[in-house]
């Protein structure tokens, strides 16, 4: 199961793993564009391409896009982070090549036409609605804007309704002739198929493209400052988001930071904020820990709903399991058992080929090179117990914590 790794004369990087045993061919364009890339007159314009990439090319119409890889069980998806736009497919590999075109047909050959623009706009405000009637959703992107004010990664990848109500034919051009860079543009693939045969396909139908450079910075954020806010909502429980900001992609302190946060709440039943809040209190249905690095900084987040005579309790309860790990140093056991469960979790994320190609495209535009999962285990294996204690007194201080809060009229 070797990685091979090619970059055409134009700059884009081709990625390959051969799997035997299947029958399904995973692969997709993996961009170095993001909501982070937007100007403020420009806000949501990279998901808003996301969606107008599927509505037509110079030789497509939507209805024969969608319809390409459909009609042979394939699947065509796209979506768009702050920092990554991405357009992939699945299908049987003897539809591979077509998915392949598919693919650079709508990354590099969109028309963006003037009537599918105005059904999408009504498309995305519609999205804009559903997020905004959902409290939990709502709250994730609102504290994005609290930890990260005033910065592009604040922003909601989706937009506001006034920019999406702008956005004309000429400003997605322009979007993607600032920010298209073909150096910065991996296809990466999975399936049972030779190398040599995807190499060939992708020169058939990437060669051709332009090499095309856009020398763009990312602004840094370097202003964190925490914030604390209550608001009231037409909800019947109380909402909460606490956090702050955390380690970029490329700090040292990445790997333990993240060991830390799934022993504090990551998808086991068995993490300590879901024990704490549920198991032992019932105030929670869930209660989730996550930690997102970016390429300059990265950001913590505790996000749990609860009825709001509960709330105060279930805040002292997250505020005693952050307070233990710093003061308390893991056991033998404790530790033992935080490394295995992360790297079972890491193993059977793996065992996904979908999910595999998508890490594969972000993992060699951001540290060019794939890192062995045997090396991250051996990275994890080396975490002690004083560094995870050393990383919780840095990060999980209170006084460095933001909160957002919705509670009920």
């Amino acid at each position: 199961m070797t990685h091979h790794i090619h970059y055409l004369p134009n700059g884009i990087g081709i990625i390959h793993k051969e799997v035997s045993h299947t029958k399904i061919a995973h692969c997709g364009f993996v961009l170095d564009i993001g909501s982070r890339d937007e100007q403020l007159h420009q806000l949501g314009i990279a998901h808003f391409w996301e969606h107008m990439a599927f509505k037509g090319t110079h030789k497509r119409k939507a209805y024969h896009i969608i319809n390409r890889l459909e009609t042979v069980g394939g699947e065509l998806n796209a979506y768009t982070t702050k920092e990554k736009i991405c357009f992939y497919a699945s299908v049987l590999d003897n539809h591979y090549e077509k998915a392949l075109e598919l693919l650079a047909d709508i990354t590099f050959d969109s028309v963006f036409p003037e009537n599918q623009i105005e059904r999408e706009r009504h498309v995305i405000l519609e999205e804009m609605a559903l997020y905004a009637d959902s409290p939990e959703d709502a709250l994730q992107d609102e504290f994005d804007a609290l930890v990260f004010a005033n910065h592009p990664l604040g922003h909601n990848i989706l937009g506001t309704s006034e920019s999406v109500r702008r956005f004309q034919r000429q400003d997605f051009a322009q979007f993607i002739q600032d920010n298209i860079d073909t150096g910065r543009i991996i296809f990466s693939s999975v399936g049972n198929l030779p190398f040599k045969k995807v190499l060939r396909w992708a020169e058939k139908h990437l060669g051709h493209l332009p090499s095309q450079s856009a020398h763009l910075e990312r602004r840094p954020f370097e202003s964190y400052r925490p914030v604390q806010i209550q608001k009231t909502k037409s909800t019947q429980q109380a909402y909460c988001a606490l956090g702050r900001t955390a380690y970029h992609l490329y700090d040292p302190k990445r790997l333990p930071f993240f060991m830390l946060v799934n022993l504090l709440g990551g998808p086991g039943m068995n993490s300590r904020l879901n024990l704490a809040l549920r198991e032992r209190h019932g105030f929670v249905y869930s209660v989730e820990a996550g930690y997102t690095p970016f390429l300059d900084t990265g950001q913590l987040g505790i996000y749990f709903a609860t009825e709001p005579k509960h709330l105060e309790k279930s805040l002292q309860l997250v505020h005693k399991e952050l307070r233990l790990l710093r003061e308390q140093k893991l056991g033998v056991l404790q530790l033992h058992n935080a490394k295995e469960q992360l790297m079972g979790q890491m193993a059977m994320a793996e065992e996904s080929n979908l999910s595999y190609m998508l890490m594969m495209g972000k993992s060699l535009l951001d540290k060019e090179t794939i890192e062995p999962i045997d090396q991250i285990f051996a990275d994890i294996r080396a975490v002690s117990a004083e560094r995870l204690q050393d990383i919780a007194q840095e990060m999980l201080h209170p006084d460095q914590l933001s909160q957002l809060l919705y509670l009920p009229e």
